[in-house]
């Protein structure tokens, strides 16, 4: 039987060396840092890190974890059977920008870099946090597809085009794109607009 204040010590423990993590990776890079300088920066021996993480990929795909599951609490997705087509569409735009603010977006630039030759952190990030993400969008636009609701000869292919929308925002905001900049918030209204309505008025 799992003893519930044991596990409240761990996760508080992971979150104390996650917080240190994420500051020190936005303040110096990933490679610069070392399991040193997140020990110090969160007041325990560096052998106690190991503890709960394998490595630094490992801690950078735990700040993403966290922060997902942390979007997640808050802006839960809603049932197939319960909302329209719109607000699922919008739900699911929102929850990425949603999640990229203040600090976020340096620790975005570090994963991006560094899952570009870090084979491990780029299988565990597919595979942890886009593949369950991707799941979700499938399973409800196949629903509303068996509805006669919607029509999408691929959903998986359509699925993966609307993610690759936000990722590539994500990436042009992080290059420094002002008008991104200005209008981050607006975003999930304006893309929800985009996916459903398209750009095409042939009257």
């Amino acid at each position: 039987m799992t003893d519930p204040i044991q596990q409240a010590l761990i996760a508080a423990r992971k979150n104390q060396i996650l917080d240190a993590a994420a500051i020190v990776f936005a303040e110096k890079g990933f490679h610069p840092t070392t399991i040193r300088d997140i020990a110090r920066q969160a007041g325990i021996a560096d052998g106690t890190i190991y503890n709960y993480f394998e490595n630094k990929s490992m801690l950078l795909l735990g700040i993403f974890e966290r922060m997902r599951e942390s979007i997640l609490a808050e802006q839960t997705m809603p049932a197939p059977d319960e909302v329209d087509t719109r607000a699922f569409v919008r739900a699911f735009v929102q929850q990425p920008l949603t999640g990229l603010r203040e600090d976020n977006f340096a620790l975005f630039r570090i994963v991006l870099s560094e899952m570009m030759v870090n084979d491990e952190l780029r299988t565990r990030y597919y595979e942890q946090i886009m593949a369950p993400t991707l799941a979700i969008a499938e399973s409800y636009l196949q629903a509303q597809v068996d509805q006669g609701r919607l029509h999408i000869p691929d959903v998986g292919l359509t699925v993966r085009a609307i993610s690759a929308m936000i990722l590539g925002l994500m990436i042009e905001y992080t290059l420094g794109d002002s008008a991104l900049s200005a209008q981050w918030d607006q975003l999930p209204d304006t893309l929800t607009d985009l996916i459903l309505n398209g750009i095409y008025n042939p009257s």
